[in-house]
């Protein structure tokens, strides 16, 4: 478990009121925040896909919301996990934004960055604009993640999509580093200089929303931190009492459970029937080691 020490706590917290505050101290904290998270991706501990997917959801329902959408997480889970599979068409435009942020958190680092991941995720989004744009957007996201110091990598992903039109659908600002994203170029790499000197510009002309965008970085780093926490205890539940069921398929299920942000009552799993997985998740409950997710009596959902 990653334990945060409590002095990036209290320095996150102080970032509440900026004014006055020194943009260097702002991205040192930051950093360390990133620093932390970015010790937890490094585990690839077996309940990271959960993670990774219950972050996904969190970044779907504020996407949504800076749409003017009112469909909150149990909304987005409703309308991806109720949808036949392969019968995307259904979930909806707030659907289709969940399945973007799916996208995302489950695309390997070194594919990430690329024009078919981008443009997918464009899709996904309603957002999908000519290949040109799409290639510039992803030339510029790559230079970026080259590095061009904690400011410009912090703030200059969420500037540049904001140039191209994308800044508020994405809302990137506070949101990358939690997919666990890594720059996929060698050591040798180095952002252009249109690149850096636009995001620099950006930064020295408005050094007050570059701290804005550096506080919700660091301030979603440790919301990712705290998550991961619980999720591993509540992991170690589920894996503790999983030699104690006896139902076929038990195994594939606790993978699924480890792997995904929920599973519906009434999942397809191969070599599980219909009653014998509700008899399942039925147990797990009692045995405190799921939730149900969905708070109804029909058309339930289970996860950690």
């Amino acid at each position: 478990m990653t334990a945060v020490p409590g002095w990036l706590r209290r320095a996150v917290a102080d970032m509440k009121e900026l004014a006055g505050k020194d943009l260097e101290d702002i991205a040192i904290t930051a950093g360390a925040a990133i620093g932390a998270l970015d010790g937890v991706v490094r585990r690839q501990e077996r309940w990271s896909g959960a993670w990774r997917q219950r972050l996904a959801l969190s970044a779907a329902a504020a996407t949504a919301k800076q749409a003017g959408r009112v469909e909150d997480e149990s909304a987005l889970r409703d309308a991806v996990l109720l949808t036949r599979p392969g019968d995307f068409l259904s979930v909806g435009p707030a659907g289709s934004m969940l399945l973007a942020w799916r996208r995302l958190a489950s695309t390997p680092a070194e594919n990430l960055l690329t024009e078919a991941s981008i443009g997918a995720v464009l899709d996904d989004l309603g957002l999908r604009r000519d290949d040109e744009a799409v290639r510039d957007l992803a030339d510029d996201l790559r230079q970026l993640s080259a590095g061009i110091g904690m400011v410009g990598m912090l703030t200059g992903a969420f500037m540049t999509a904001e140039r191209h039109g994308l800044g508020r659908a994405l809302g990137l600002g506070p949101r990358v580093p939690l997919l666990g994203a890594e720059a996929a170029l060698g050591p040798s790499a180095r952002p252009r200089r249109s690149v850096a000197s636009s995001v620099a510009t950006s930064i020295a002309t408005d050094p007050e929303r570059a701290k804005g965008l550096l506080a919700a970085q660091a301030r979603a780093a440790l919301r990712a931190i705290d998550l991961s926490a619980e999720l591993e205890r509540r992991a170690d539940r589920l894996l503790a009492v999983a030699p104690k069921l006896r139902a076929k398929a038990s195994d594939a299920v606790v993978d699924k459970l480890l792997s995904d942000d929920a599973i519906a009552a009434s999942e397809n799993i191969a070599g599980m029937s219909d009653r014998g997985l509700r008899r399942l998740f039925d147990r797990l409950v009692e045995l405190r080691a799921v939730r149900e997710l969905s708070g109804r009596t029909t058309f339930r959902m289970y996860g950690l």
